[in-house]
């Protein structure tokens, strides 16, 4: 990782990360890991989704701090989906080391795909259970079935947040608002605190097993831009609506997608 010049040229990207990963609520994972693939083409991925689950971890958590000035945040939901993410996030961490750069690229591009078609789809969804009449500050409270499919449905993300390092808020969001019923302000900053308690489990593992090496200085100097950006997302979250956010984030991720299906398979 020493050949990329200047290290602290990425904390612009760090700011970007938190900024946009803090105001849609998703950590921003799926936006760093990506970069992280295309500037060091040849790191392990164990250490790259080590670097974005770090990175993720500051950017929920500072983010989370910001949201708790505003009340949203249902602790109680968010300390049970991240309890069951936690199997799901160490189990995940060793997955990625038994799997190779080019097979990894295959399959990070395939799901950057599907991901960036389900984020184009999201924006145009109606609450089938009125989620978006919701008052902006009144938190739902979940039945025992619906706190049983989100546990088992954190369970499945903790994995995938842990094996791609990309946080999955933006499956936990549109998750909260149109399965448990979140407006949609609530729903993002629940899925913060959820996020960061679920990164810290995954990056604590890859942290412990060896599995950064030499990628902490590169992640604590992205970490930089990105406890800025998430206190300026979670500030800009109540005067930008983020459907155009991610319809242009959905582009420039399908495009990435394909970009690493098509290098995977030459």
């Amino acid at each position: 990782m020493n050949s990329f010049p200047g290290y602290l040229g990425l904390v612009p990207l760090g700011l970007f990360v938190g900024t946009i990963g803090t105001l849609i609520g998703a950590g921003g994972g799926f936006i760093l890991v990506p970069a992280l693939l295309l500037l060091f083409p040849n790191e392990a991925p164990q250490t790259i989704t080590s670097i974005s689950l770090i990175v993720v971890f500051f950017n929920a958590f500072s983010g989370s701090l910001a949201y708790a000035r505003t009340k949203l945040i249902d602790y109680k939901t968010g300390l049970i989906f991240s309890a069951a993410a936690i199997p799901g996030s160490v189990l995940g961490a060793f997955a990625t080391t038994a799997t190779d750069r080019h097979g990894f690229d295959l399959l990070f591009g395939m799901l950057m795909s599907v991901f960036s078609v389900l984020l184009l789809i999201r924006p145009a969804r109606k609450s089938a259970t009125g989620a978006t009449d919701r008052s902006a500050t009144e938190i739902p409270q979940l039945s025992f079935s619906k706190l049983v499919l989100g546990s088992a449905m954190s369970t499945g993300l903790g994995f995938l947040s842990s094996f791609l390092g990309i946080g999955a808020g933006f499956i936990y969001v549109p998750a909260f608002i149109y399965i448990l019923d979140f407006p949609v302000h609530a729903a993002t900053a629940t899925s913060l605190f959820t996020l960061a308690l679920m990164s810290l489990t995954g990056a604590a593992t890859h942290l412990f097993a060896g599995m950064l090496h030499h990628g902490l200085k590169l992640a604590l100097i992205l970490t930089l831009g990105v406890i800025l950006g998430a206190q300026l997302g979670a500030r800009l979250s109540r005067r930008i609506h983020g459907d155009w956010i991610l319809r242009g984030l959905a582009l420039a991720l399908g495009l990435v997608g394909l970009r690493f299906v098509v290098a995977a398979w030459r």
